[in-house]
């Protein structure tokens, strides 16, 4: 492919070298270094791509593209781009090297500190209720037709994004729902296209420190940028930081929530507690019209279904597949309920800080368990004020809380646990402590009460356990299941 086609998108200045240069692909690891490809030096938290600059000539590259300079380069015969961030232009570079595939598809990202993944998969079972074929890109995972794709973050690098797109248009799909990370949008991955649809679901403080955003305004600003990104903006109207999201929006905006200047609105909200079951009903009102029962509990998942119904109103869905889609949607990790029991119910959800877990707690006080039994660890190599902070919070809020392992990683089980005691120790909350995860969910179990709500904190969708750099297979599912069977 031509240098030139490939930088129709971006400002740049040709240090060196014809930009009618062929080249034979598009990489920005420098691992992946061949003979006559484009190699782009972007800038991580731990590496540099222009401390591989010489190497990549070295290995036959046929192009460079740099934001600074790098000695040693005018003896060779590459071509050398300049741009002012690497990042930003590789997003554009990837776009047309897979042939712009966003543009085949309907985009539909969605942004905020909490209900993202929720709210992706509620959209796709909307939508594929309703005929189309939508393609996912999330936490838990990707999705293209049948085939899914573990994540590694929540949103790709640019450069994977584009060729899940254009995996997505070659299966035949016509929709792609993504989750959108602060970081993400801080790091330009989701540049070189536009969103149809843009969606803020709300926002508290989080992922604020090193690698991360420097302070909570910096994170705001990140998350602003999706609605100059998109031709349609859709918002929660009941979070206090709405405004501030969509200053300087380029695109049109409708809200969503349950105050009375939303656009779509929940009105008449209905708990609904079955035999292991927990759930929400409420009338939809304002843009739309009719009753929706979801069947997982409290008031995020009203704003959850809001945002996916907000959306779908776009696509001409009927009100009956709505319906039908929002009974039949189940999230792997979040408040996923897992019947062992008609006496008790018992649920996993991913909650692994403090914010989160005071949220899910709050949201189970509200369904007048007989009992309700938080099970959590925290993981290790990781923040002690977390530990503090969740401890605390199950303490107050919990009747017995089991505190057990989750991922230690190099630190021990019983030094984490301890942590976790010392914020338990703030309250009066009753605890018992069984390090081994299995045998604490086993126990939890085995003590369930008739009216009891169970929580299964922190491990959510995944399905492994680290201990000292090694992922040993650890499925909560399968571990209930074993246990059950007596295994």
């Amino acid at each position: 492919m031509e240098l030139k086609k490939l930088l129709e998108g971006i400002q740049y200045e040709c240090v060196q070298g014809d930009v009618q240069r062929e080249v034979t692909e598009v990489v920005y690891d420098s691992r992946k270094i061949s003979a006559g490809c484009l190699f782009i030096c972007i800038e991580g938290a731990n590496f540099d791509g222009h401390d591989f600059g010489a190497e990549a000539l070295l290995r036959g590259a046929a192009a460079l593209v740099v934001s600074k300079d790098i000695p040693g380069l005018e003896n060779s015969d590459a071509v050398v781009i300049r741009v002012e961030d690497t990042r930003y232009a590789m997003a554009f570079i990837s776009a047309a090297y897979f042939g712009h595939p966003a543009d085949q598809l309907k985009v539909i990202g969605i942004t905020g500190t909490k209900g993202k993944t929720t709210t992706t998969y509620l959209v796709k079972s909307i939508l594929e209720h309703a005929g189309y074929k939508v393609g996912l890109v999330g936490t838990i995972e990707t999705i293209i037709g049948d085939t899914h794709i573990h994540a590694e973050n929540t949103t790709p690098e640019s450069y994977l994004l584009q060729e899940y797109f254009a995996r997505m248009v070659k299966e035949g799909l016509d929709t792609v729902v993504m989750e959108v990370s602060s970081q993400a949008l801080m790091l330009h991955r989701t540049q070189g296209f536009v969103f149809d649809y843009g969606i803020f679901t709300n926002l508290e403080p989080d992922h604020i420190g090193p690698n991360e955003h420097a302070s909570f305004e910096d994170y705001l600003a990140c998350k602003r940028l999706l609605f100059r990104q998109c031709k349609v903006g859709i918002v929660n109207g009941d979070d206090s930081h709405w405004q501030q999201v969509v200053e300087g929006h380029t695109c049109v905006l409708e809200s969503y929530g349950m105050g009375e200047e939303c656009m779509l609105r929940a009105e008449n909200l209905k708990l609904l507690h079955k035999p292991g079951e927990l759930g929400v009903t409420f009338q939809v009102r304002g843009l739309m019209d009719f009753q929706v029962e979801v069947p997982t509990p409290g008031r995020f998942s009203v704003y959850n279904a809001l945002a996916a119904i907000a959306i779908c109103r776009h696509f001409q869905v009927e009100k009956e597949d709505i319906r039908e889609a929002l009974l039949a949607a189940r999230v792997k990790g979040r408040i996923e309920m897992v019947k062992v029991s008609d006496q008790f119910t018992l649920l996993i959800d991913y909650a692994h800080n403090a914010m989160a877990l005071e949220s899910l707690l709050t949201t189970l006080r509200e369904y007048n368990p007989h009992r309700l039994i938080c099970l959590f660890g925290c993981g290790g190599n990781r923040s002690r004020q977390r530990r503090f902070e969740m401890g605390e919070v199950s303490g107050r809020l919990a009747d017995l809380t089991i505190i057990t392992s989750d991922n230690p990683r190099y630190e021990e089980p019983q030094a984490i646990i301890e942590d976790i005691k010392t914020g338990m120790a703030k309250t009066n909350g009753k605890y018992v402590e069984i390090c081994d995860r299995k045998e604490a969910i086993a126990y939890a179990i085995a003590h369930g009460e008739p009216g009891d709500i169970i929580v299964l904190a922190g491990k959510g969708h995944e399905d492994y356990q680290e201990i000292k750099g090694v992922k040993y297979p650890m499925d909560e599912r399968d571990l209930i299941a074993d246990i059950l069977a007596g295994r």
